[in-house]
């Protein structure tokens, strides 16, 4: 499953790659993302109006495989410098890599976002520390993961056909939290409908866009 979110800046071999101001790519900032977050960084490029920040995502799947985000990153961050791309900011924190991801960003001089993963630099970083070991019961949901419920947690784990396994899946979390980045009331039937689905206490948290927005301002500014 592809990211919903199809902007890409595409890169294409040997040339760096320009806009419709004819920059350059030494002159712009490569954000390589994770697909759960690329509207997100959309919308705070947008907000502030950061037009010479580019965004190029790995598959939002592996969220289930982070083995897989380590090596991808590697080639993306090796493809972006032959662009001529001299600024990077991964869109991603640790997500379960062990350190792997941190290795590879250090080798190629990249920052990442800090934190263990979106689900806490969304929150901030220093809200997420305040919650301490709650955090290892709380089942965490995104507008991402609203959108995507079906297809990202349904149909991969086959609750859509064996609705009875989710107490194999999810019996060990207490409560089902909703880090809201929007006031989207589409969504918060979904993460309500889950949470019962589930058999989980329910709560919603404003987030908006927590540390991202930040941590794309600071990078947009290196250039």
């Amino acid at each position: 499953m592809h990211s919903p979110v199809h902007y890409i800046h595409h890169m294409k071999g040997g040339k760096p790659i320009t806009n419709g101001n004819n920059e350059t790519a030494n002159n712009r900032v490569l954000v390589i993302a994770c697909g759960m977050i690329a509207r997100e960084v959309l919308a705070v490029k947008a907000q502030l109006k950061l037009d010479h920040l580019d965004l190029t995502c790995l598959p939002a799947e592996f969220h289930y495989y982070p083995d897989r985000i380590s090596p991808a990153m590697d080639k993306a961050i090796e493809e972006a410098k032959v662009e001529g791309y001299r600024h990077i900011l991964a869109g991603y924190g640790d997500c379960g890599t062990g350190g792997m991801l941190d290795r590879v960003l250090e080798k190629h001089g990249v920052e990442r976002i800090a934190g263990p993963h979106c689900f806490a630099f969304y929150q901030g970083m220093t809200a997420f520390d305040a919650i301490g070991d709650d955090d290892m019961t709380t089942f965490y949901m995104t507008d991402f993961l609203c959108r995507q419920f079906d297809a990202f947690f349904m149909k991969p784990l086959g609750l859509d056909r064996h609705p009875e396994l989710a107490k194999d899946y999810f019996g060990h979390y207490q409560k089902l939290v909703y880090l809201a980045q929007t006031d989207d009331p589409a969504l918060d039937p979904v993460a309500e409908g889950a949470a019962k689905m589930l058999g989980l206490a329910y709560e919603k948290r404003r987030t908006g866009y927590g540390d991202l927005a930040p941590a794309l301002a600071k990078t947009a500014a290196a250039t």
